[in-house]
């Protein structure tokens, strides 16, 4: 069972993830700059990663490593598309 406050801090990393994500896409459609909208989908994607390793051990009954290798992907395609934005 996941403890009280793992689950308060995924949960607010994911809030806040979104809440970034929502902002870059606000600004994307008003300014209409495609590295927002990579912004807005790397912190999607990140916010996703921070509740996914416990989803994952839990719903596929995986090994904790491969459910955080999972985890490291995601997060780590969250931070190209950061990247990404920050080249263009």
């Amino acid at each position: 069972m996941i403890e009280t406050p793992v689950l308060v801090a995924k949960s607010l990393t994911l809030v806040l993830s979104l809440v970034v994500a929502a902002l870059a896409y606000h600004g994307y459609r008003r300014s209409g700059q495609q590295p927002m909208l990579y912004v807005a989908a790397g912190f999607v994607f990140i916010g996703a990663g921070a509740i996914c390793e416990g989803l994952i051990h839990l719903a596929f009954d995986t090994s904790l490593a491969s459910a955080g290798l999972i985890q490291a992907a995601i997060v780590s395609s969250g931070m190209v598309l950061v990247l990404l934005s920050l080249r263009s």
